[in-house]
This record gives C-alpha cells, structure tokens and sequence, in this order.
C-alpha cells in the first residue's frame, strides 16, 4: 500500500487515515495538532517567535509515539511531508466535528 505514488491529495487523503485507525494514535495527532494551533497563536499574540520553535517537536512528537507505539507503522510524512501536514490538519478537523468515524470508515472501503 505504502509503495503506491499519489497524485493527488483527494486520492492521497484516505491512504493517510487508513495510517490512523487506531484511536490512540488519532488521539495524540489531535493533541499535538492543538499544541501546535496553540503553540503559533500563543506566538503571534506574545510576538514570541521562540515558541515557533517548539512547533515541530510538539506536532511530530506525539504523531509519532502514535505511530511508532500504537500504530505500528511509519508516519506518511516521511515519504508525503506536505500532504501529510494538510492531512493531519484535515483529520483534526474530523475529530473536532465528530466526523472521524464516518471518514475512516469510508478511506477503509476505497482501499479495498
């Protein structure tokens, strides 16, 4: 599955969530997603530029734990970095909509 190229991000899209139907992983994308969301508020707002920094260890620190501890597979971005960061954004909207299910179980079903 992993050896398919993308094309676009319509196709690329349930791949990824395909990638994240374990909860706890989905779980802790969310977490970290927020504290990234957060994270960049709070730097725009304090005019802080130093809690950019901590961006990328907030949002691929808990993707990954996710992914290396719970998931068991290795994170799309390592072979999609761009698509993979609208994907998760696009997943956190899901979760936060409550429409993560309906998704997951629609990628799982395109995929076979």
């Amino acid at each position: 599955m992993t050896s398919r190229e993308y094309r676009s991000f319509k196709d690329f899209y349930p791949f990824y969530l395909t990638q994240h139907n374990s909860k706890i992983n989905i779980a802790l994308h969310f977490i970290g997603t927020l504290l990234v969301v957060f994270l960049l508020i709070y730097s725009i707002l304090s005019k802080n530029g130093y809690f950019l920094l901590l961006i990328p260890i907030f949002g691929y620190g808990f993707a990954w734990v996710g992914h290396f501890f719970f998931q068991k597979n290795k994170p799309a971005t390592f072979k999609y970095p761009i698509w993979s960061l609208f994907a998760d954004f696009l997943m956190f909207y899901h979760v936060l909509t409550l429409q993560i299910e309906d998704q997951l179980e629609a990628a799982l079903k395109s995929i076979k």
